[in-house]
């Protein structure tokens, strides 16, 4: 069987409630600590609504028995039953470090915390890597609507440089029509890989529409990796989807710096379907291993 790590999953709705966060925030109330996409609607499909609007039925399978539906017990086989060795929880940090503490031999987790709350938020990404096991930080120029470069996020960076933790950044182009559309540019993680060069960074979300900007970023930066989140296998080989750079030197220059990411929540489908189309994309056998197991295992030593 193939062996898999994923760097991008979700919980099923009924375990979020089981574990008793059914909010946005990313930290318990009276934290003092930044919500996540708090700021309010000005008007029903603006801003991150648009994003239901464009993906909203991919998230519901048709025979009713997708990720989000699943109990959790059922999504743990189903990681297991398709050799999913370890995946990563994007959820806010209360339902991340819940799955963690549930099932330390499935999941890991990455830290979520906001550039906005300065030395408060250090010392609380310090506290969920030490005490709660994570594993990482994740940044999101999205929600925070600063880019990666912003100065802001420095305090963030140099802690998990100092903690000796990888550091995933979304890089993509977003739907949110309330923010700029360019937020996620991997144009913005050129500073900081530069800045941080002994600290792994993963290009969240692979960059698309920036693909051949961002394959030569990785190439440029040894530091620097790319996940394919967010994004179906099945279009990587399309003439015409925009991701020919990354099928080129993904195969060949920068086949160690690639990482699969499902995100089977977002996408409405199963693994079995999309581990069956990475292993049919045109790519040398050796790779396919990397991309979907060996990369990832050796950049969070993962045995």
């Amino acid at each position: 069987m193939v062996r898999v790590i994923d760097l991008e999953c979700s919980a099923p709705t009924s375990a979020v409630k089981q574990w008793g966060d059914t909010t946005p925030a990313r930290h318990p109330e009276g934290s003092g600590l930044t919500w996540m996409g708090q700021e309010p609607q000005q008007r029903e499909g603006w801003g991150f609504d648009n994003y239901n609007e464009i993906f909203g039925t991919r998230r519901e399978r048709e025979d009713g028995a997708g990720p989000i539906q699943q109990t959790f017990e059922e999504f743990n086989a189903e990681l297991e039953a398709n050799g999913v060795e370890k995946a990563f929880m994007a959820h806010p940090n209360p339902i991340t470090v819940a799955a963690v503490r549930e099932r330390p031999d499935l999941y890991m987790g990455l830290a979520r915390l906001s550039p906005f709350d300065g030395m408060l938020g250090v010392r609380e990404f310090e506290r969920l890597v030490r005490e709660d096991g994570l594993c990482g930080l994740m940044i999101q120029p999205l929600e925070e609507r600063l880019p990666a470069s912003d100065r802001r996020y420095y305090p963030l960076y140099t802690k998990a440089a100092e903690l000796g933790v990888p550091i995933r950044i979304y890089a993509t182009m977003n739907y949110a029509t309330d923010r700029p559309y360019d937020l996620g540019h991997p144009s913005h993680l050129d500073q900081v890989a530069g800045d941080f060069p002994e600290t792994p960074i993963i290009a969240g979300l692979g960059g698309w529409p920036w693909i051949n900007e961002m394959v030569a970023l990785v190439r440029r930066h040894s530091n620097l990796y790319m996940d394919t989140a967010a994004h179906h296998p099945r279009y990587f080989a399309t003439p015409g989807s925009g991701w020919e750079m990354l099928m080129q030197f993904g195969n060949t220059l920068i086949q160690d710096k690639v990482l699969a990411a499902f995100s089977p929540a977002t996408l409405g489908e199963s693994y079995a379907a999309m581990i069956e189309a990475y292993l049919d994309l045109p790519l040398k056998d050796a790779v396919k291993e990397k991309w979907l197991f060996g990369n990832a295992a050796r950049l969070f030593e993962i045995d």
